[in-house]
């Protein structure tokens, strides 16, 4: 399994995000441009001691990391009607893929992904504003929500 970013935007979220693929064992694919510099501050503070433990690899736009990576499924993350996470089966390859954390993925990514997931969120905010909810989860939370799922279903599924 691996991680990817589109243009991810802050770097405190990219810093938590490796972190957690430290954690997990899983590369860290960064499509670029990204919204700050890999030695930003606030990046390195939030991966704190970990960065010798993520396998980083910057792809300069999502047209190289798609040719790369062309014996993956990509699996899309977006609140926009996806497959619900808890629905989904995920297999060893995977490569998970987040949008930035002001626009998210655009449809023309969403279209080349093999399958749409979104993460269930009891107060969602309606597109006609009706519901005062969330709009979003933050993108290190959705990611670490996705991680530990995907995770869990290829390393204990043999264990019920």
């Amino acid at each position: 399994m691996e991680i990817a970013l589109f243009e991810p935007r802050i770097p405190q979220n990219t810093g938590n995000i490796a972190r957690s693929c430290a954690a997990f064992n899983i590369p860290l694919n960064l499509i670029e441009p990204l919204g700050f510099k890999l030695e930003d501050k606030y990046l390195k503070r939030a991966g704190l001691d970990y960065w010798p433990l993520v396998t980083i690899k910057k792809f300069e736009n999502f047209d190289k990391f798609f040719e790369s990576k062309s014996t993956n499924r990509i699996i899309s993350f977006s609140k926009k009607n996806g497959i619900y996470l808890k629905d989904f089966k995920f297999e060893e390859d995977d490569i998970l893929l987040f949008g930035r954390e002001d626009s998210g993925l655009p449809d023309y990514i969403i279209d080349k992904s093999e399958f749409l997931i979104s993460i269930f969120m009891p107060n969602l905010q309606t597109e006609s504003n009706e519901q005062k909810g969330v709009r979003s989860l933050n993108l290190s939370v959705a990611c670490g929500i996705a991680i530990y799922e995907a995770h869990k279903q290829i390393n204990f599924q043999n264990h019920n």
